[in-house]
């Protein structure tokens, strides 16, 4: 006991333990396992994976892979029979019993000029009688560009500076031939997508395809000129301003279109003279607002992937 109290009082006082020294002190030996026991091992390890994960010979998984491939013929067969079957009952093409001969389609062939004032019998179906469905349809471009801004936009200033600095970092800043081609295709681009857009009711064309004609124009004028460029007459103040706009005057204009028919009252929309300009009622403001929202649409897309920003 009093031994162990000198050893502790040494040790408090800093002093050496005489027993530290002359204790041998070996590092313990790695263990090495013998390379017949891991040999062994590594047999049943396999025995078990193949006993297991018998591919070959284990008679449930042979069953079950015959039965999927018979499984799958089956079915292969009885769905091709359904179609065929299916196809055999379609009535025949051009007579004048299919169900798409029906009171519907007569309506809108024989008095739809009458009731729309539009000689583009599509565009009076789409936007007077079917206009709600293609309400949905504009909204599913507002949607869709609201999506792409949430996940592309960039918010940081000094990131979007930078952005702009070194928008066609990967391309010729000044392509002569691009630029002087834009030059003379961008006017005659914009002019015909407003054509096709302005006179939607009176001949094929429309607001979607006459949008998507001046996004196109945008998309070539900023390839060839830059954003910076482009941003003095469309940026993103005049985008919000625009696609919100037009999506809201669609809607307006739809709603008083909806409820007065629905309830049989008079809406004192003029169709005007079917063939002119100004005809064909609420079509072609409407064509004017969903042109505007696809030109829109197309353009945020293409500054959004290529840059985060307008």
């Amino acid at each position: 006991m009093s031994q162990n109290k000198n050893r502790f009082m040494n040790w408090l006082n800093g002093e050496s333990d005489t027993f530290s020294d002359s204790m041998e002190m070996k590092p313990q030996k790695e263990y090495e396992e013998e390379e017949s026991t891991v040999r062994e091992r590594m047999r049943e390890r396999q025995q078990i994976y193949d006993r297991v994960y018998d591919v070959n010979g284990n008679k449930e998984l042979i069953f079950l892979r015959m039965f999927y491939r018979v499984m799958a013929v089956v079915f292969c067969v009885l769905f091709v029979s359904l179609l065929i079957v299916t196809v055999s009952w379609l009535p025949p093409t051009g007579s004048e019993d299919n169900p798409v001969n029906n009171e519907v389609s007569k309506r809108y062939i024989e008095q739809g000029m009458e009731e729309t004032g539009a000689v583009n019998i599509v565009s009076g179906m789409i936007l007077t009688y079917r206009a709600f469905d293609t309400f949905g349809e504009t909204n599913v471009l507002f949607i869709a560009t609201c999506c792409v801004m949430i996940l592309l936009m960039i918010d940081d200033a000094a990131l979007k500076k930078q952005q702009v600095d070194n928008d066609r970092r990967y391309e010729p800043k000044n392509d002569v031939i691009l630029q002087k081609i834009a030059f003379v295709l961008c006017p005659v681009i914009f002019i015909f997508g407003i054509y096709i857009v302005l006179n939607g009711q009176i001949s094929p064309g429309g607001g979607f395809s006459g949008g998507a004609v001046i996004g196109a124009g945008l998309i070539l004028y900023v390839s060839a000129f830059g954003f910076k460029k482009a941003s003095r007459f469309f940026n993103e103040l005049i985008y919000k301003i625009a696609k919100i706009t037009a999506l809201c005057m669609y809607g307006l204009i739809g709603t008083y279109f909806y409820i007065t028919g629905a309830n049989g009252i008079e809406n004192h929309i003029p169709l005007g003279i079917p063939g002119h300009i100004l005809s064909g009622g609420i079509i072609l403001p409407i064509n004017i607002c969903v042109g505007l929202e696809v030109a829109c649409t197309m353009y945020a897309f293409y500054a959004l992937f290529r840059k985060g920003g307008f």
